[in-house]
């Protein structure tokens, strides 16, 4: 991913008077140790699966499906959105891998992310037309609402294309969540669709009454004053037809889009009326009769120089203050995350190493650093972005949770957003921990977390396990954007730990019924339970449910980071004085 320059507007004189005489991070990591060179093997082994998924992603509904495209003068969904973007800009798309192993197609026929049109940052997100025909699922209905919640939470306007059948009751497009590249013959599709067709229809109704949220979210942004832009490139029928419906600026396409509640064989079958594509639905027709359209493109490209020029229009600022600090590169190559920690989370890293490699300069001020030491918390900056970091090493204790408060509180205080770097396996456990106030102390933490106002940024990096992503503010806790690396595992708590508890509570019950615990056959259980749970546990199972935001390159972390504190500065950020009750 391309660096993007987050800091043009900003006076270099006022950010030399800024510059802080704050300590750089003295590394000690051995980039030359046995044990660095097995962690950078095993991310780079990881790495290229992932560029591997990215690529099928990228792929749509196959090579097949993409042919037609072109023989129809049809752009595939990223390169409409690279047309619309900004020379040399990068695009942040948001849950790239969502489907993976699934029966849907990777990447769920649907794109969403963040980029910069006629110099504004922009949700940008669309149907992928190569993959049955944009039809509406269940994955890429949760990429479509995650995109309207950023449009919502930073303020940013919200560019749709949309080309959608409507909602897909189906299997969702090639086998293996787009494992497989061959696409199926009409008799395997039909198999498939008449196979799959009961269930859909099982799940469809709850479907269809979650994905009827978009248009709510659709006319709140516009009540918000956030604009929304739709550019039709096909036909959109039933809920693709309420899109640019609920939009506040409308781009239709001569002789390609085609908008209605129903197609002519919805009514033709409700009405009897054979009613002709273009005069039921065309762009000409809604430009010149219906009003639903505002501006009349002569081609793909047309349209998207017309979603350009509104956007240019829109007269769009920031609310939030732009970069303030010196946007230096770390002192320390970004290449070295790669060696920083493996697929072993056992073996204990500290995160100074992470945040030394992705802030400013390597510049770190740390807060207590005598005090509550499993928790780091301190003062940087991220590509000129001021930002308070809180990363684990260690699991979470009284100490490291009271200090962890008051540092949110602090952040709060002086309106700074900030980055949480996870690798944490919860809260400290056992009676000494407790009649110490670990759940006191740690429902604080929460707390803390819960009510604080400033935007949120999550990383995680190794485990997250149980409590300790909600204090370390995990998804459910309202952060605006939220990354994995590739060796990011998530679960209510450790694989080995889990199957554990489970052998204790068979074999507490069956003393209790005076029976013969089967130790041979619990071995096997545990040995199966601890395989299912690993696997459930890592990283792209997660990400691949839509969970976070995308699993991402260490080496891209600082860009990622840098590009959504500057989406979250389109809005006010303004920290809270008011907070839960607090046990003391």
């Amino acid at each position: 991913m391309s660096v993007i320059q987050l800091n043009t507007d900003a006076d270099s004189e006022q950010r030399r008077v800024n510059r802080r005489e704050v300590s750089v991070i003295q590394s000690k990591l051995d980039t030359r140790s046995e044990q660095y060179a097995i962690n950078r093997q095993q991310m780079l082994d990881k790495l290229a699966l992932l560029d591997e998924l990215y690529e099928q992603a990228a792929g749509g509904g196959g090579p097949e499906a993409m042919e037609r495209l072109r023989t129809r003068d049809k752009l595939p969904i990223r390169e409409r959105v690279a047309k619309v973007l900004d020379p040399d800009s990068p695009f942040l798309e948001i849950s790239p891998l969502a489907a993976w192993h699934s029966h849907y197609t990777i990447g769920s026929g649907f794109t969403v992310g963040i980029g910069v049109i006629a110099g504004v940052e922009c949700v940008i997100l669309g149907h992928d037309p190569s993959v049955r025909a944009g039809a509406m699922n269940h994955f890429n209905s949760k990429k479509l609402m995650r995109g309207l919640e950023i449009a919502r939470e930073n303020r940013m306007p919200y560019v749709q294309f949309v080309e959608s059948a409507g909602a897909d009751l189906g299997a969702g497009g090639r086998r293996g969540g787009g494992g497989e590249r061959r696409e199926l013959t009409p008799e395997e599709e039909r198999e498939q669709f008449l196979r799959g067709v009961q269930e859909g229809l099982r799940g469809s109704t709850g479907h269809f009454a979650e994905s009827g949220r978009l248009f709510y979210e659709i006319t709140e942004l516009s009540k918000m004053r956030i604009p929304t832009i739709s550019v039709v490139f096909g036909v959109s029928t039933a809920g693709g037809a309420y899109q640019p419906g609920m939009s506040d600026y409308n781009i239709f396409i001569r002789g390609r889009s085609r908008v209605s509640l129903g197609g002519p064989p919805l009514v033709k079958m409700a009405t009897g009326e054979d009613a002709d594509g273009e005069e039921l639905s065309g762009a000409l027709m809604h430009t010149t009769l219906s009003g639903l359209g505002d501006y009349l493109a002569e081609t793909e490209l047309d349209g998207i120089r017309l979603c350009r020029e509104v956007v240019a229009h829109l007269n769009w600022r920031k609310l939030g203050p732009g970069p303030t600090l010196p946007p230096d590169e770390p002192v320390y190559d970004r290449e070295e995350l790669l060696g920083i920690l493996g697929e072993d989370l056992t073996i204990p890293f500290d995160m100074r190493e992470v945040i030394a490699r992705i802030v400013d300069g390597s510049r770190f001020e740390e807060f207590k650093p005598l005090y509550g030491p499993t928790l780091v918390c301190g003062w940087s900056s991220i590509h000129g972005y001021p930002v308070g970091i809180l990363g684990n090493n260690g699991v979470l204790m009284s100490e490291s949770s009271e200090k962890a408060s008051q540092f949110i509180q602090l952040c709060n205080q002086v309106d700074v957003p900030m980055l949480f770097l996870h690798n944490i396996t919860g809260y400290i456990v056992g009676t000494d921990f407790e009649q110490r106030g670990i759940t006191k102390n740690g429902s604080k933490m929460i707390n803390a977390v819960a009510n604080s106002t400033v935007p949120h940024i999550t990383v995680i990096v190794g485990a997250s396990y149980g409590a300790g992503n909600y204090g370390m503010s995990g998804r459910a806790y309202g952060t605006r954007f939220a990354y994995t690396w590739p060796t990011a595992k998530i679960a209510v708590m450790g694989p080995k730990q889990q199957a554990g508890v489970m052998t204790i509570v068979q074999r507490a019950a069956a003393e209790r019924r005076g029976l013969e615990f089967d130790e041979e056959a619990d071995a096997k259980r545990v040995e199966r339970a601890e395989y299912q749970l690993e696997e459930a546990s890592k990283g792209l199972f997660a990400t691949s449910r839509v969970a976070d935001d995308g699993m991402i390159d260490p080496r891209d972390t600082r860009d990622f980071i840098g590009i959504s504190l500057s989406a979250c500065h389109n809005n006010v950020v303004q920290g809270t004085k008011e907070f839960g009750t607090w046990r003391m």
